[in-house]
């Protein structure tokens, strides 16, 4: 078994993730079976009660784990299928070293960080490793060097080099090299100091991955390799990308990247082709249309916070060798109308979300999608609030609204899950994970899946209340998947729309570059049958302002 380490130095932000992530791709196109690690520092036992604002997207895995969006980095650009196992915070090590102190698994010993805590983290690697399915386990560890929470971690790394033998390990460290405008200059002071800092624990890295505005040239490299003691081919320039974050595996196998670390590591394998990636990249770069689509949610000014929405939609659009314009808008901002908003768009996706700010903007946004034929996608918050706006304007059910928004609500065509209501814990309180559907034959869901029953990833706490099916139906409102008995609705459809779908599960978490998945190809395949009012594309709402540069929206990262 061989294990690479990638830490990040300097600042945070860095693209850690993305640098474990491009860098399994390309040892699993060399032929080699790869999985996936993130160790995250803080004290949560997991991110799922989290703001998106505070730690963007929750992503989830099939067995419900509630995960950091690193992991839909390494489930989209790989093939592995990860689950709980795959990631470990500071929260879950102390809560295990606690519990095992109560029960006096330690027969009284003295329970401290050296050896308690590093051992339940090295334990979680040789999980991993044990299993002989693999031939490398890639773990990236959160974080900045230097930072507190990060120590254990780093020390367990240490030990754990000293047990496996350290010609089967490299250590990757991701840094920055910044460019002083002033001084026309790239500084390497930055990261001789982070290096120096991991030396100070006992790591040292092999391999230097540098973020940098400028191309690194020849002194720069040099300079690097005196002062951190790595080789100088082993000094990877990471510039930043000019399109789309799928060209960083293509940016790092030009570096030498992966026949570096195949080196280092003994490992004989061949060149990895590259041609269906590579095909992939010019479809994101240079599509033959475009076509502009109104995102309507909480978070928009943290791109993170929809992150596997926003890949999705760029898988589905590559597809059909066509270019997203996201028209980003701010749900709180359409309470009031939203025509001006959304006349010039050729789709309307809601995401999902939690609590009650901004929903009647999006019962709004729904509202205009259907009532103008629009093609609209919901995901999750998404489905349920398409479901209160038919049931208030089309069936007349004024009052109708989830428990949700108002736990005494007269017509809770939403409501909670009935296990749910005597639950006071929101940690992993919810639906979570890999469960069932059933595809009503007929519907649009059936032609848009090809198959009768589909598994899709879930995390919500409420549901359609079926009390309010039938008459629903006589209006128009189908119901076109369910759970195997049929108690739960999962997907609806309308049946005087062209294409108003939506789902009570997250589709985006299952949708990979060459493999997009179903309900973001048809929607996009709508959008682009969707006569918009011929207006000129633009990438954002100049109401609704971002915090994200525009090169970044189009095509989407």
């Amino acid at each position: 078994m061989k294990y690479i380490f990638i830490t990040g130095g300097v600042v945070s932000s860095l693209g850690k993730g993305l640098a474990a992530a491009s860098l399994g791709t390309l040892l699993e196109l060399r032929g080699l079976r790869v999985v996936f690690q993130k160790f995250d520092p803080y004290l949560n036992v997991d991110p799922g009660t989290m703001n998106p604002f505070q730690h963007g997207e929750v992503y989830v895995l099939n067995d419900g784990a509630e995960t950091d969006l690193d992991l839909g980095h390494y489930e989209r650009f790989t093939n592995c299928v990860l689950s709980r196992h795959n990631n470990l915070t500071s929260g879950q090590v102390y809560e295990s070293v606690i519990l095992k102190e109560r029960r006096g698994d330690y027969l009284g010993k003295t329970v401290q960080v050296i050896p308690h805590v590093t051992d339940v983290i090295k334990g979680r690697i040789h999980e991993l490793s044990d299993e002989s399915k693999y031939d490398v386990v890639i773990t990236e560890i959160g974080g900045t060097t230097g930072d507190i929470e990060g120590l254990p971690f780093l020390e367990a790394i240490r030990q754990l080099i000293l047990e496996v033998g350290a010609q089967n390990v490299v250590n990757v460290h991701v840094t920055l090299v910044p460019y002083i405008k002033a001084a026309h200059e790239l500084k390497t002071k930055p990261t001789q100091q982070s290096v120096a800092k991991l030396r100070e624990i006992g790591l040292q890295p092999q391999v230097l991955i540098c973020r940098t505005e400028k191309p690194l040239d020849r002194d720069v490299r040099q300079k690097l390799s005196l002062f951190c003691s790595v080789s100088e081919k082993a000094v990877i320039e990471a510039r930043d990308v000019e399109h789309t974050v799928y060209e960083y595996p293509l940016m790092l196998h030009t570096e030498g990247l992966d026949r570096l670390v195949c080196h280092l590591l003994d490992l004989e394998t061949p060149e990895p082709d590259l041609a269906d990636w590579q095909k992939f990249v010019e479809r994101v770069i240079n599509p033959k249309k475009h076509v502009k689509i109104a995102i309507v949610g909480k978070y928009i000014d943290l791109q993170d916070a929809y992150k596997s929405i926003y890949e999705s939609l760029t898988h589905a659009a590559a597809s059909q060798d066509c270019g997203i314009d996201l028209k980003l808008i701010d749900a709180e901002s359409l309470q009031d109308g939203t025509d001006s908003r959304l006349k010039d768009v050729a789709g309307v996706l809601i995401p999902g979300g939690f609590g009650e700010r901004g929903v009647e903007g999006k019962i709004r946004a729904a509202q205009f999608a259907r009532e103008h034929k629009v093609p609209y996608l919901g995901l999750c918050l998404g489905m349920q609030v398409a479901t209160i706006e038919f049931a208030r304007n089309v069936c007349g059910i004024k009052n109708a609204n989830s428990t949700e928004f108002d736990k005494d609500a007269r017509e809770p065509v939403i409501s909670l899950l009935e296990e749910q209501r005597g639950v006071c814990n929101k940690g992993a309180s919810m639906r979570l994970g890999t469960w069932p559907t059933r595809i009503v034959q007929g519907t649009l869901a059936e032609k848009i899946y090809g198959q009768g029953d589909v598994v899709e990833r879930h995390r919500h706490r409420y549901e359609f209340n079926m009390k309010y099916r039938d008459g629903m139906t006589e209006k128009g409102f189908t119901i076109s998947g369910t759970s195997p008995d049929g108690t739960l609705a999962e997907l609806i459809e309308l049946r005087d729309h062209p294409y108003f779908l939506a789902c009570q599960y997250h589709p985006e978490f299952q949708s990979k570059p060459n493999k997009p998945h179903p309900l973001f190809k048809a929607f996009i395949q709508a959008c682009l049958a969707h006569p918009a009012d011929g207006a000129p594309h633009v990438a954002t709402d100049p109401l609704s302002p971002h915090r994200v540069h525009d090169r970044e929206l189009v095509p989407q990262r």
